[in-house]
């Protein structure tokens, strides 16, 4: 039990004429309110949270109380007060020391007060990614069926990957996000869609990036000044939460540390500009028609500043009230929680209010609130990190282009989805099993262990989860596009769990795959941790699309005949009923390499032919031979009622029903010796 005077006590939040010091404090340090102590944390500053929101006396009070200078963490919003209120903005406040005093033992007596409901250390974050960026010629993919004129799409073997070795000895066709078929048929985004990248600063005048840049119109560039008065100075293309000012991206010592174009990165994989004859594709990069999702730069990270818990809060909440839909959040601390109530409690209690204030925000017509995305870690640890870790954030952990757990990535408890993420060592020439994207030209990298200079290239290769993450987010801001663009609205926590089973199985290829070697330096990966840590599944973008859609999705095995069931299509009744036709689109018929089978023409089921087609149906199931890696739609007629239709002149009979089917075409055994992907 804390034991000091009840004077000071009942007086602490009266104005004061004069400030009191020296008062004496007896401190039991059990109180929940302690927080761990941390090194990685800000000097001379920690932060608090009232119970209720101080005035303006309250605060003076404080100040002279403890010796700091107090101001508030969270600038309100006009038309946010609301909100604000519900997730405790008004009640957070910044402390900083005016006197060289020890850190701890000022914390422990603000712990003390009643009227504090937490308080915490300013702590400090880091990338969760290989920060340094490799550029190599590399070796050209296979870009059949490229949708776009993107010169350097063909590096990009985690939107479509068909099995080159070129990126790896055992590059697995189908280890990617499967977006190629979403661009080509379905949506490549919208620019109502904003997806804000929490990490160091986006070059925003990229020429890849600068067309999909979310931009703040009422401001004006470089002035030093607020114009639009919303508290942010030069708040253009997002905000510099480090400098306080304009974004920027190409601070680095004469060490070569500091910016590693790290943001950039992870900005290029989300919507970097499709179709415009430039560089490389962004997930939710628009077809070229002006269509992209938008990025905003809330950059956290400067130089050798940054990924303090005050910057990570603000940033998170500006995203939400300039109206991002999402948020990618590369970045994590190392240390392992064992619950939700612990990170909070042990001092990371703001940025986990600023996440869920943005999840309540409502900034489209789809979703009544936001979808935060963070990466799971790169330590190989069985855990996910926090923030990502959170239970209703969403944390994506890594593979490789063989579409297996890479090296690095973290694992197990609070990783809920999976992605690419680039994985070196796969080759010697290494840098082509990572992930490319676009990267500021003027960042310079002088590596130890090979030549990596990418200073005047906007291109270049990265891994991580930090990687992984951005591939998710992308597509999440892709599905919303889609949502807008068929008018359908969606809870957000329904959402959510729509994202995480929009998923290739991994576990069966896991379970196949006792280790997995590599070529450079690495010796061999034992797979067995992996099997069920890694989330619900690897992430597919048009599963994605048709679960939005309400079409049921099957997955057919690659170069062979066979019967795929169609119990989710028309429910445990499909094997009775009568199937009077299958329509194929030529564009499935390329995109899956369907051959022509042989039907019987039995008269009982009318759908089957008596010569070839491309498919039938008989006893409820679908015949298909497929011989391509990919992803397309086919429509299945029945008769709702009865073996044959009714109406007009027909004997009285079924209503006709139509229901379009999502196959998707996955190597089961991949050539590599891996196994299967069903």
């Amino acid at each position: 039990m804390n034991k000091y005077s009840l004077l000071i006590l009942s007086v602490l939040f009266l104005p004061l004429a004069s400030c009191v010091r020296g008062v004496e404090y007896s401190l039991d340090e059990s109180s929940s309110k302690i927080v761990q102590l941390s090194e990685n944390v800000e000097d001379g500053s920690f932060l608090v949270k009232f119970s209720q929101a101080p005035g303006a006396d309250e605060i003076s009070s404080f100040e002279c109380s403890y010796g700091v200078t107090m101001s508030r963490i969270f600038p309100s919003t006009p038309g946010n007060e609301e909100l604000e209120k519900q997730f405790g903005m008004d009640r957070w406040y910044e402390a900083a020391l005016n006197e060289e005093e020890a850190l701890r033992p000022t914390l422990l007596k603000v712990a003390a007060v009643p009227q504090v409901q937490v308080v915490e250390y300013n702590h400090h974050f880091e990338p969760a990614g290989d920060t340094r960026i490799y550029h190599a010629s590399g070796t050209k993919a296979d870009s059949e069926s490229a949708p776009f004129n993107d010169p350097l799409l063909h590096y990009q073997w985690h939107y479509r990957n068909t099995g080159d070795r070129g990126f790896s000895p055992n590059t697995l066709a189908g280890a990617d996000i499967d977006v190629f078929p979403v661009w080509q048929t379905l949506t490549g985004g919208d620019p109502s869609i904003i997806v804000a990248v929490i990490d160091e600063g986006v070059k925003y005048s990229h020429p890849d990036l600068k067309d999909n840049m979310w931009v703040n119109e009422d401001e004006i560039p470089n002035n030093g000044e607020d114009d639009d008065h919303n508290g942010y100075i030069d708040d253009v293309y997002g905000y510099n939460f480090v400098d306080k000012g304009a974004i920027t991206w190409d601070k680095v010592n004469d060490k070569g540390d500091g910016d590693s174009g790290h943001g950039t990165h992870c900005a290029g994989i989300i919507a970097a500009v499709n179709n415009n004859g430039k560089g490389v594709a962004g997930v939710a990069g628009g077809t070229g028609k002006k269509d992209g999702c938008r990025i905003m730069s809330c950059q956290i990270f400067s130089g050798e500043r940054g990924g303090t818990s005050t910057a990570i809060a603000n940033a998170v909440k500006y995203a939400a009230d300039n109206g991002a839909s999402v948020i990618s959040c590369s970045f994590g601390t190392r240390t392992s929680f064992a619950s939700d109530n612990a990170y909070y409690k042990l001092g990371n209690a703001v940025e986990v209010d600023a996440v869920h204030y943005f999840e309540a925000k409502k900034n489209n017509n789809v979703l009544n609130g936001g979808i935060a995305v963070f990466a799971a870690g790169n330590e190989t640890h069985n855990y996910a990190h926090y923030p990502g870790a959170w239970n209703d954030f969403i944390s994506v952990s890594a593979l490789g282009p063989d579409g297996l757990p890479t090296y690095f990535t973290n694992y197990g408890p609070g990783c809920n989805i999976a992605a690419p993420g680039g994985e070196a060592y796969h080759v010697v020439n290494r840098w082509n099993s990572m992930v490319y994207s676009t990267v500021p030209s003027e960042v310079f990298s002088d590596g130890t262990d090979g030549e990596y200079n990418t200073k005047g290239l906007d291109y270049g290769y990265m891994q991580g989860t930090s990687q992984a993450c951005p591939h998710v987010s992308g597509v999440v801001a892709l599905g919303l596009s889609y949502a807008k663009k068929l008018g359908k609205t969606f809870d957000r926590e329904e959402f959510k769990q729509m994202i995480l089973s929009s998923v290739n199985d991994v576990d069966q290829l896991i379970a196949r795959t006792p280790e997995k070697t590599y070529a450079y330096k690495q010796s061999p990966l034992s797979m067995a941790p992996y099997y069920h840590q890694m989330g619900t599944g690897s992430i597919d973008a048009w599963r994605l699309m048709m679960k939005i859609e309400g079409t049921p999705s099957e997955t057919a095995q690659l170069g062979k005949s066979q019967w795929v069931d169609l119990t989710r299509a028309f429910g445990s009744a499909s094997v009775s009923l009568t199937y009077l036709s299958v329509d194929v689109p030529q564009e499935t018929i390329d995109a899956l390499g369907l051959q022509k089978i042989k039907g019987t023409g039995q008269a009982k089921y009318p759908s089957v032919p008596e010569g070839e087609a491309y498919a039938y149906v008989q006893f409820g199931r679908l015949y298909i031979y497929p011989t391509k890696i990919g992803s397309g739609k086919l429509t299945i007629t029945v008769a709702g009622g009865g073996d044959h239709l009714g109406g007009g002149d027909n004997p009285t009979g079924g209503m006709e029903l139509k229901q379009d089917v999502s196959l998707i075409v996955r190597d089961v055994n991949g050539g590599n010796g891996t196994g299967g992907w069903l």
